[in-house]
C-alpha cells in the first residue's frame, strides 16, 4: 500500500505564508503528474496547481502569481509555497499523484493525501 503524506497546513493572517508538502510513503517507480486541490466548506473540490513529471507547473487563476509548485522527484515530494494568503484561500488542501506506478508491472492510478487544513483570519 502506497500514501500521500501531507503537512504544512495551519492558521496564517492575510497577507501570510504558508508551505505545504507532500511526500509518497514508499518507494515507487514513477508517477506522472502531482498536484494540490483544495475544497472548501459547502464547494466542490478544485484544482490548485499541478506539475507533471518534467513538464510545466499549471495554476488556478485565482492562484497564480501567489503560489509556486515545485517538486523533488528524487524524493517523490511535492511543494506547495503559498503567499500572499487571502481568506477565501480557506480550504481543506489535498495532495494527487495521478499515474502513479508501484512497480513497472503494476498499471498506473490515482492516488490522493488525507487533506490538511488552511485558515486564513485574522
Amino acid at each position: 500500500q502506497v500514501y500521500l503524506v501531507e503537512s504544512g497546513g495551519g492558521l496564517v493572517q492575510p497577507g501570510g505564508s504558508l508551505r505545504l508538502s507532500c511526500a509518497v510513503s514508499r518507494r515507487i517507480f514513477s508517477i506522472n503528474t502531482m498536484g494540490w486541490y483544495r475544497q472548501a466548506p459547502g464547494k466542490q473540490r478544485e484544482l490548485v496547481a499541478t506539475m507533471p513529471s518534467g513538464g510545466k507547473a499549471n495554476y488556478a487563476d485565482s492562484v497564480k502569481d501567489r503560489f509556486t509548485i515545485s517538486r523533488d522527484n528524487a524524493k517523490n515530494t511535492v511543494y506547495l509555497q503559498m503567499n500572499n494568503l487571502k481568506p477565501e484561500d480557506t480550504a481543506v488542501y489535498y495532495c494527487n499523484a495521478e499515474g502513479l506506478r508501484l512497480t513497472y508491472w503494476v498499471p498506473p492510478q490515482n492516488y490522493w493525501g488525507q487533506g490538511t487544513q488552511v485558515t486564513v483570519s485574522s
